[in-house]
C-alpha cells in the first residue's frame, strides 16, 4: 500500500497538491503530525510513502534509496535533438514532429522526454508504466519539473501517464493507433552500475517481453515497434527484431518495420 503526506509544518499548497495526488491516483491521504518517515511505515502499514515538500515530491521504500524526479541524460539527449542532433532512438524509430508514440515501459520517463521533444506539441506521448509508485512519481515530476530549456519543460507537461499493464492496455487498442510502440525492459541484467536505474530496479516489472505484447504492438503500430535492449541478450532475434547495425555500443535497439 502507498500512501501519500507532507512535511512537519506544510504549506496550504503542498497540502493542496498532496490531496490532488491522492484523490487522481486512489492512494491514501494521511496527516504527516510528527512522525518520522521510518514512522509512517510503521504507524500507517504502507509499503511506499510519497512525501510532498516545497514543490518536490519524493518516493520512499524501506531499505531503498529515495527516488526522486529528474530528467537526468533525456534532458541531455533533448537539448541535443534542439541542437539538431542524431539521437539513435529517434532515428531507429524514424519519430517525426507530429507522431503519436505509445511508450510500454516509462521507468522515470527519459525516453518518453526525448519522444515528446522531437514530436513537438502537434504529436503526442503516452507513457504506460505498471508500477504504481513510480507512475506517480513520473506523473508529478513532468508536471512540475522545470528545466533551463523552455522546449524542454513543456514537452514534459505534454507526456501523458498512464498506470498500466502494457499489455492489457495495448489489447484495448484500435488497430493503427499510433505511429510508434516502444519498449525498454530495464535491462533485467544490468548492463552497468547506474545511480539512476538501480533504485528503479525494486519497482520493476521483471518479466521477460512476451511474444504476444509485440504481436499487439505490431497491431498498434503505424510504422515501427522499437526495442532497446543489452546488445547480445538474444531479445532482438527471440522477439523479431532487426538490430540496428550502425549502434556498437552495449544498449542498443531494434525495429521491427510495419509501413
Amino acid at each position: 500500500m502507498m500512501i501519500v503526506t507532507t512535511g512537519y509544518s506544510p504549506e496550504e499548497a503542498e497540502l493542496l497538491r498532496a490531496s490532488k495526488i491522492a484523490e487522481q491516483a486512489g492512494i491514501r491521504l494521511v496527516p504527516r503530525k510528527r512522525f518520522s518517515i521510518p514512522n509512517l511505515f510503521v504507524q500507517y502499514g504502507a509499503d511506499a510513502v510519497l512525501i510532498v515538500t516545497q514543490g518536490k515530491v519524493r518516493l520512499f521504500r524501506e531499505d531503498q534509496p529515495v527516488l526522486e524526479y529528474h530528467p537526468s541524460m533525456g534532458y541531455v539527449r533533448a537539448k541535443r535533438l534542439l541542437r539538431g542532433e542524431p539521437d539513435p532512438m529517434i532515428d531507429v524509430s524514424r519519430a517525426q514532429e507530429g507522431d503519436r508514440v505509445l511508450d510500454c515501459t516509462a521507468g522515470l520517463g527519459t525516453d518518453s522526454l526525448v519522444f515528446a521533444v522531437k514530436v513537438g506539441p502537434t504529436g503526442l506521448v503516452r507513457s504506460l508504466e505498471a508500477s504504481p509508485e513510480l507512475s506517480v512519481l513520473l506523473r508529478e515530476g513532468f508536471a512540475s519539473y522545470e528545466t533551463e530549456k523552455t522546449a524542454v519543460s513543456e514537452a514534459m507537461r505534454r507526456v501523458e501517464v498512464i498506470h498500466a499493464d502494457h499489455l492489457d492496455y495495448l489489447r484495448s487498442l484500435p488497430d493503427n493507433s499510433f505511429d510508434i510502440v516502444y519498449f525498454d525492459p530495464m535491462f533485467r541484467k544490468p548492463v552497468y552500475d547506474s545511480s539512476a536505474i538501480s533504485p528503479l530496479r525494486v519497482y520493476a516489472d521483471t518479466r521477460a517481453l512476451s511474444e504476444e505484447s509485440i504481436r499487439e504492438a505490431v497491431r498498434v503500430a503505424r510504422k515501427t515497434v522499437v526495442l532497446k535492449e543489452k546488445k547480445g541478450s538474444g531479445e532482438m532475434e527471440r522477439l523479431g527484431f532487426t538490430p540496428d547495425a550502425r549502434n556498437h555500443a552495449k544498449i542498443t535497439y531494434g525495429v521491427i518495420q510495419v509501413d
